[in-house]
């Protein structure tokens, strides 16, 4: 497995929710200039738009990710 440690760290939304341990759903990351779409898993189901934040990779197209509220945005 090659990890992605550019994507760790990274802001992205959910275009497809996730299902908790029942599966993934899709992150799109702004990444290397662009935006790239990443499989995303989480502990919790989380819903279609929410932010994420990029906790960690499975490999070069598989991320782990959690809810994400940017304590700058008031």
């Amino acid at each position: 497995m090659v990890r992605d440690e550019a994507v760790i760290g990274c802001m992205g939304v959910l275009v497809i929710g996730t299902r908790g341990a029942d599966g993934p759903g899709e992150v799109l990351v702004r990444l290397r200039g662009g935006t790239e779409a990443f499989l995303a898993w989480s502990d919790d189901p989380l819903p279609e738009g929410a932010p994420v934040l990029v906790i960690d990779s499975r490999g070069p197209r598989e991320v782990d990710v959690i809810d994400w509220a940017d304590p700058l945005d008031g």
